[in-house]
């Protein structure tokens, strides 16, 4: 049973898992299970070149951050699972929380990050009720948008990114991942509002 499970291996869903992940130490989520199903072959990221991003250097392309990025999870917080090869196809509802099936597995999860592109060529059953048309992008290229408030479809099902009803920028998307995260260890903070900072001591 995971605490948190992220569906998606892009920006948005990286940077969840890495702000989730980097929280490690803090006593209300130090034995929080936590996974991500890093599918990342429909991401967006996997066309992009960066010369417009703080931090990066010009010239980065998105093909390379999804290879970093992952390393960076796995090398920092090894305690996040990375389910490789598995793309979920559908997302139900239970008593415990949510029921997440892929093409390989199903996993059990008592919250959910959807952070998966937002064209509507995703195809996640159970997610149906909430789709409508994305409210940033131009009608004629069929965006959608999973239909929330801050993030949050209900509860303990979230969305992030593009998906979430925001542009397609890269920081946009990254920043949307870090701040479901945020609202996710508020959640398990009881409500105290959080987040991590790493200081140069």
């Amino acid at each position: 049973m995971f605490d948190a499970l992220i569906v998606g291996g892009g920006a948005a869903g990286l940077s969840c898992a890495l702000v989730l992940g980097s929280a490690k130490d803090k006593a209300f989520a130090k034995d929080k299970y936590i996974g991500i199903i890093a599918h990342q072959k429909t991401s967006h990221l996997q066309t992009a070149l960066f010369n417009n991003v703080l931090g990066l250097a010009p010239g980065t392309t998105g093909a390379s951050i999804l290879e970093t990025g992952k390393k960076q999870l796995s090398d920092l917080y090894p305690h996040v699972e990375q389910i490789n090869k598995e793309k979920v196809s559908e997302i139900n509802e239970t008593d415990y929380g949510f029921e997440v099936k892929t093409n390989k597995n199903t996993y059990k999860s008592k919250l959910v990050v959807i952070a998966v592109g937002y064209t509507n060529l995703m195809r996640i059953k159970g997610l149906e009720n909430y789709i409508e048309p994305h409210p940033r992008d131009v009608p004629e290229k069929e965006r959608i948008w999973l239909k929330n408030t801050n993030h949050l479809i209900r509860d303990n099902l979230y969305v992030a990114g593009t998906l979430a009803g925001w542009r397609s920028q890269f920081a946009i998307a990254s920043g949307s991942g870090a701040h479901v995260a945020t609202d996710i260890l508020t959640l398990w903070n009881k409500g105290k509002h959080t987040k991590v900072h790493d200081k140069i001591q």
